[in-house]
């Protein structure tokens, strides 16, 4: 049979099956399936386990060993089985249907496919093994959903995320759930039971560095050149991560933009500023940048961000660090392409 992950839980509080298969491209999602499917096996007196990892010249006798094998005490038997490949190759696809065809009463059977591909599930071994058993794929949580997904996983940690808090962080793993559940984890760490709005959120995946996003963020959009130059460069020291910082400054490009189309079209400063929830404190910020550029450069300097991200990351030759020089000083007005000097009169 198949289980959808959501179903698994409510499952678990049942009899279990003798194996379940898992695979998809969530990893977090797999593990925490695997190790839920361990803990409810745990509670039904599967007291011993096995941990057998399939890589090049794995010995499929030691399967059949262990299902053939019968405890001296009557202990029930998990055989935790990996396929690191995604692939068990002929040996294993025979030794894995001859376990599914009589699956032992007092084992039970976890298959985890590292790998996992349509073709896969078309296989004959898989096949018997999800028909003897139950199957969970996952797959990845979609952008329209991640924000609600952050906030039921960070409440079952005694957080509290505002729909912005949640926005921002997903944005911040670029929906990667282990990179993401690892954030809430830290944010727990450090609040404990509370309540995050973006700021919090923002502030804690800065950690604690002399200099943070916030304070590089609001020099660039002062046009204050000098201070932005000297805050990349205290943050470099610290050790902040390149890619946080490209992601900081393009939201609020992304954010600029969008205003600046809204009120190239004729719409009101003060309105538009509420319309994208600019807090009271920033507004004379944020509205100094605006009337900084016409919508043409700042569409320019979000393309020019896309190319900072891409290089921060190592998509793109260059120096991420001045890059990021480069797109900060020209959300302040100075622009230092190469060959196209800024014009404020075109």
């Amino acid at each position: 049979m198949r289980l959808r992950i959501e179903q698994l839980d409510k499952h678990l509080e049942g009899r279990l099956a003798p194996i379940y298969v898992l695979g998809g491209d969530e990893p977090l999602q797999v593990q925490e399936a695997r190790d839920a499917i361990r803990a409810a096996a745990a509670r039904q007196g599967f007291d011993e386990r096995v941990l057998l990892c399939v890589e090049s010249g794995f010995d499929w006798d030691a399967l059949r060993a262990h299902a053939d094998s019968l405890s001296l005490f009557g202990d029930k038997l998990l055989i935790d089985l990996r396929l690191v490949s995604g692939k068990p190759g002929d040996a294993g696809a025979r030794a894995l249907r001859d376990y599914a065809a009589k699956p032992p009463e007092d084992n039970l059977l976890i298959v985890t496919m590292d790998k996992f591909d349509r073709a896969s599930a078309s296989t004959q071994w898989y096949k018997a093994l999800e028909g003897a058993g139950a199957a969970i794929r996952t797959w990845p949580v979609d952008a329209h959903q991640l924000g609600a997904w952050i906030r039921r996983r960070a409440s079952a940690r005694g957080l509290t995320l505002t729909a912005p808090a949640a926005q921002a962080l997903g944005e911040r793993v670029e929906g990667n759930l282990l990179a993401c559940a690892q954030e809430i984890d830290k944010l727990h760490m450090v609040h404990g039971e509370s309540r995050l709005d973006l700021e919090d959120v923002l502030r804690s995946v800065a950690d604690s560095a002399r200099f943070d996003v916030f304070d590089l963020v609001d020099a660039a959009l002062a046009g204050d050149s000098a201070r932005s130059v000297r805050i990349l460069h205290g943050l470099r020291e610290e050790g902040v991560a390149p890619p946080l910082l490209a992601w900081a400054l393009t939201r609020e490009l992304r954010s600029l933009s969008r205003m600046a189309g809204d009120m190239a079209g004729g719409s009101d400063l003060a309105e538009v500023m509420g319309r994208n929830r600019v807090w009271d404190k920033r507004r004379a910020l944020v509205s100094s940048a605006l009337r900084r550029h016409p919508v043409p450069v700042w569409l320019d300097i979000m393309c020019q961000a896309a190319s900072t991200d891409r290089i921060t990351k190592g998509g793109a030759p260059g120096n991420p660090w001045d890059a990021l020089e480069v797109l900060a000083l020209a959300m302040g007005g100075v622009m230092l392409t190469p060959g196209k000097p800024y014009n404020r009169s075109l």
